[in-house]
């Protein structure tokens, strides 16, 4: 048979294949989400994500420090509360001295170059488990906001390179924005869950923080999973708003709403992918299912060719050592 085209050729060997690769991976494109506790010297594995813990500030330092060796460079930091700490106003999430404030200073401290970003919502310290006040039982936005700027400004004061808002209420990234700027922090950015639907694969995520909701669903603020003009409706809003780098969550599901949103825009696009998407690679791996490094390139891989420039993962660290 003679063809004038044969595709296989450039498909016949490792190098050819490496060579004309369209999507490749590397450290640059990782996020690492770390989960940080109260105490030291203490690292406790969350059980519904294995192989990933939960730990004090100094080991977190120590971590962020190993991040730092491998290539890694940005954090996005999630503190668990104390529950005699949570309150219907979240009034913990702006204390200078919590957690989450000492987190940023004592990792800036360690590792000045370090990309330190930071979860903005209210459900990790709500006695309700929402991402925003409650009343008469419905989350209200606007007092809301007001508690989200006064979070976004105490994290920017301790050191925050970007504040990440995922609460999904409307008007909050202007008015962080506006907040910012008024608190001379005009060089922090903002990166937006700007498309966060309302999935149910969080459920390891809200283990690991003890951060499930106390009643209902979180629908009415986080986006329909049937819906995708709206996710990029969210974002160009969010970016008139003042976003510098705007999210999708989650990615697996939703490969589809990363490449609309990456079509739409024209500023940097991550995407999460998230606890329930790795706890069922780890789970699949354990029965022998699956081959797990594979399946981690693989997941990786198709996220950042859906349109992803930076992907927030917990197989980060893993990724790199294959990658290397």
């Amino acid at each position: 048979m003679i063809l004038q085209r044969r595709n296989r050729i450039l498909r016949q060997s490792l190098a050819i294949r490496s060579m004309v690769a369209e999507t490749k991976l590397s450290a640059d494109d990782f996020i690492v989400p770390l989960f940080i506790d109260e105490g030291s010297d203490t690292r406790i594995e969350i059980p519904s994500m294995p192989g990933y813990y939960r730990t004090t500030l100094d080991l977190t330092v120590e971590e962020v420090k190993e991040l730092w060796s491998m290539g890694l460079k940005s954090v996005l930091l999630f503190i668990k509360c104390k529950d005699e700490w949570k309150d219907n106003t979240g009034k913990e999430a702006w204390n200078p001295d919590g957690l989450m404030q000492r987190a940023i200073k004592a990792i800036k401290d360690a590792v000045p170059e370090m990309l330190v970003m930071t979860d903005v919502a209210l459900d990790p310290y709500s006695s309700f488990g929402h991402d925003g006040i409650v009343e008469n039982g419905q989350i209200v936005n606007d007092p809301t906001v007001e508690a989200l700027v006064k979070m976004s400004i105490s994290h920017a004061r301790a050191g925050a390179d970007f504040v990440a808002p995922s609460d999904m209420m409307d008007g909050r990234i202007g008015a962080i924005r506006q907040g910012l700027e008024a608190e001379g922090f005009s060089n922090t950015g903002i990166m937006s869950y700007s498309a966060k639907y309302a999935s149910c694969f969080y459920g390891p995520f809200r283990d690991a923080l003890d951060s499930a909701p106390g009643f209902g669903d979180k629908k009415t603020y986080q986006m329909d999973y049937a819906n995708r003009t709206e996710a990029v409706k969210e974002t160009l809003m969010d970016i008139e708003e003042g976003a510098d780098i705007v999210m999708v969550k989650p990615a697996l599901a939703y490969l589809d709403i990363i490449r609309e949103v990456k079509n739409s825009v024209s500023v940097p696009v991550s995407a999460y992918n998230i606890s329930g998407e790795y706890a069922m690679i780890k789970a699949a791996a354990k029965m022998g299912w699956i081959n797990e490094d594979k399946a981690i390139l693989e997941t990786l891989t198709s996220i950042k060719r859906a349109g992803a420039d930076l992907i927030a993962t917990y197989f980060a660290k893993d990724a790199v050592r294959l990658l290397g």
